[in-house]
């Protein structure tokens, strides 16, 4: 195989436009950032599932008096008489979906997703990881009623902090334009997530109450667009001034029934990513970013976590015996664990069949390998997914929870077989390699400005 450190450009000698090149250095610069981010927030995502599955197994009864106290009331017309779990799956991770808007916008405005050579075959492998997973299920699932087909879209979500936690640990070495690839990929899974969510688990609809979210949702678009730089500096005006207004637009979507969590995604919509007055510095997009992802990945995500992931393993009618016999746990490990992995890689060897692409002679299949298993880690969005599937005390509804958390260590367990020698032989190269730097201090291991075509 090549070597993965050198120089390589976009196209190659034949025409081809080269796929999973190396990325940029600042975009190596953004992408390390968040990948810091997303494995602390992937570690304690972990540990809010564990100690959940702990005391629901040791002590359930404290665990679920817990999870179903009701916390609320009716608050300026607003039914909000929620349990803590349904605060936590509904409020918090309105939150989580606030920094997923403004990823996807950044991708789309100022990313790799704005450019068709680069976004095509992320793209295509994420709706590969979304279709095959989801078929799988139903073929696991057609004989055994309509009830069970609801979650057909359970093994569709990949969760980006769960497996950046695993990659920090097994591939820490692994060629960046992979790292991206996963982040991309994640991405884009999101979105077709967030779509699902709204267009297939809305019951009933109220068309006035989003009528009514308009007039927050339009001062909140107002304010972010026209006082950019305001927001950007004074931290404390986002509190005081945006804040409440995303709560009313979060209080009027969860009254339409629409998943309140996709009004988090529209706010991060609105915010914009560039700079309008053209100076040097971060848009308003990044900044919020900044600022919101570590109450995120701290607070939100884990503590969904642990009122989500505590079920008693072996529990329930019929112990483990109606947890084996019961297809929709089959049905997302085999989503999971077997549909993730091929959707993905068939997507991306189509992709890179067609004369318009072909895949970079520094990347090796068995690294997409071990990559598209990692995607098969489905958490957080899965279990929001599983929540709204089935109703909670039923089999199924335990069942699936399980059924996601064992899928997710296969996915991790498996991938860490194929990603580590892998790591350890990049690690190897490094070791054997110095890398100079130019003197405008990019390592030749990243494109610069004038490499970078298309």
């Amino acid at each position: 195989m090549p070597d993965p450190r050198s120089t390589a450009p976009d196209s190659g000698s034949n025409g081809q436009r080269r796929v999973l090149t190396r990325p940029s250095w600042p975009e190596y610069q953004r992408i390390t950032e968040i990948l810091r981010a997303e494995t602390v927030g992937g570690l304690l995502l972990i540990a809010g599932a564990v100690l959940a599955l702990v005391w629901a197994n040791l002590a359930g009864d404290s665990y679920s008096s817990l999870r179903d106290l009701h916390v609320g009331g009716q608050v300026l017309g607003f039914d909000l008489d929620l349990t803590l779990g349904h605060w936590a799956a509904d409020g918090l991770l309105a939150v989580f979906f606030f920094l997923v808007g403004l990823e996807l916008k950044k991708e789309f405005v100022a990313g790799d997703l704005r450019r068709l050579d680069r976004a095509i075959v992320p793209v295509a492998a994420a709706f590969g990881g979304v279709a095959v997973p989801a078929v799988l299920y139903v073929l696991v699932n057609l004989g055994s009623g309509g009830e069970t087909l609801r979650g057909w879209a359970i093994p569709t979500a990949t969760d980006i902090a769960f497996a950046v936690a695993v990659l920090a640990v097994v591939g820490s070495r692994l060629p960046s334009a992979l790292r991206l690839f996963l982040l991309t990929l994640a991405v884009v899974d999101d979105l077709v997530a967030i779509l699902i969510i709204a267009l297939f688990y809305t019951d009933e609809l109220a068309v006035e109450q989003l009528l009514w979210a308009l007039i927050p949702l339009a001062a909140f678009g107002w304010l972010v667009q026209r006082r950019t730089a305001f927001f950007g500096v004074h931290a404390w005006a986002g509190a005081v001034l945006l804040v409440p207004l995303g709560v009313l637009v979060w209080a009027f979507f969860h009254e339409s029934g629409v998943h309140a969590t996709i009004a988090g995604v529209v706010l991060g919509f609105l915010v914009p990513v560039l700079r309008k007055s053209g100076g040097e510095g971060p848009g308003l997009a990044e900044v919020l970013e900044h600022r919101v992802r570590p109450l995120s990945a701290g607070f939100c995500v884990p503590v969904f976590a642990f009122f989500s992931a505590g079920v008693a393993i072996g529990g329930g009618d019929g112990g483990f015996g109606a947890l084996f016999t019961d297809t929709v746990a089959w049905g997302i490990v085999i989503g999971l664990v077997v549909g993730k992995p091929i959707g993905i890689l068939v997507a991306t060897w189509l992709v890179t069949r067609t004369r318009h692409a072909n895949l970079d002679s520094d990347i090796a299949w068995r690294d997409l390998v071990g990559m598209s298993m990692l995607a098969g880690i489905g958490f957080t969005v899965s279990l929001l997914i599983s929540e709204l599937s089935f109703a909670a005390g039923s089999a199924h509804y335990d069942h699936a929870k399980i059924a996601i958390l064992t899928a997710s260590v296969l996915a991790a367990g498996l991938s860490a077989l194929v990603l580590v020698p892998r790591n350890r032989h990049y690690r190897e190269l490094e070791r054997r390699e110095q890398v100079d730097e130019d003197q405008d201090g990019i390592p030749d291991l990243f494109q610069r400005p004038e490499d970078q075509r298309g």
